[in-house]
């Protein structure tokens, strides 16, 4: 079953470390691509719903979750809300989906309910009875589990946040080989859209050298824009804002939007192949 026509694409960001940027990047990617023009959906599917905190979504407000889709109780458009960033929906999570994974452990489609739910969704766009949206950006949890298994059994390109220290390669071999897994049993379509470099600090040798090695891996695998280390940022989230809305000109933000651009632009590439 293929999800994504002409009106949606889906990218999941994933990287089994925690601590890479993936959630801000989640956050700020979409907000950017709302920026410039794109109907973005993010879907929170870690259970510590830091992506939805960010975006403002205030726990009590969070009634029905992914929590809720993942276990077919609810359509995901049934979840999705609206943020303060035009152009910008959350499928906020909660602490339930910690459980999800026993839940349906015994389930047949397991790896698919993801999958399933945004079929729905494009079926409902096909019709007109949902405006939907042009990018779905997956929020993983810092695990290789049966909600990142699900995201990315249901995802067109995944989106690889990888911090700029010592560590940096350690787990993404691992990463690598998981979606190659899932490329060869649940979704033959699957590719890496990108590596991201996350946390650059320039007055740092070993984050350049880094860089220098993640290139030399990968090539033209990740993408030329490198997201700095800021401190606007690292207090946005505190303020339920996207760093584009908390401070506009910081370099964070703007590195936010080149990313966003060229994402927009590998993607046309890949149209046009």
């Amino acid at each position: 079953m293929v999800i994504s026509s002409a009106m949606m694409r889906v990218l999941v960001l994933a990287n089994q470390k925690g601590g890479v940027g993936k959630t801000t990047t989640a956050i700020n990617l979409g907000t950017a691509l709302a920026a410039i023009g794109e109907r973005v959906l993010i879907v929170d599917l870690d259970p510590q719903g830091n992506a939805s905190t960010g975006l403002g979504i205030d726990r009590k407000n969070r009634r029905l979750s992914t929590y809720d889709v993942m276990t077919g109780q609810e359509t995901l458009q049934a979840v999705v809300q609206e943020t303060a960033v035009p152009g910008l929906c959350v499928a906020p999570s909660t602490l339930d989906l910690l459980g999800v994974e026993l839940e349906i452990s015994g389930d047949k489609d397991r790896p698919f309910k993801l999958r399933a739910a945004l079929h729905e969704m494009v079926e409902a766009m096909k019709v007109g009875a949902y405006q939907g949206f042009t990018y779905v950006l997956v929020d993983c949890p810092p695990s290789l589990n049966l909600l990142t298994i699900n995201a990315l059994a249901a995802a067109d390109s995944v989106v690889v946040p990888l911090q700029c220290e010592f560590f940096a390669l350690e787990g993404l071999s691992q990463l690598l080989s998981t979606v190659d897994q899932v490329r060869r049993s649940l979704n033959p379509a699957l590719t890496i859209h990108g590596v991201v470099l996350t946390m650059f600090d320039p007055r740092n040798n070993l984050a350049s050298q880094v860089v220098a090695d993640v290139r030399g891996f990968l090539g033209d695998k990740v993408y030329e824009t490198v997201i700095p280390r800021n401190v606007r940022v690292s207090e946005a989230p505190s303020h339920g804002k996207p760093v584009l809305l908390y401070d506009l000109k910081c370099v964070g933000s703007q590195a936010y939007l080149r990313l966003a651009s060229e994402v927009i632009r590998r993607e046309n590439q890949l149209q046009v192949a």
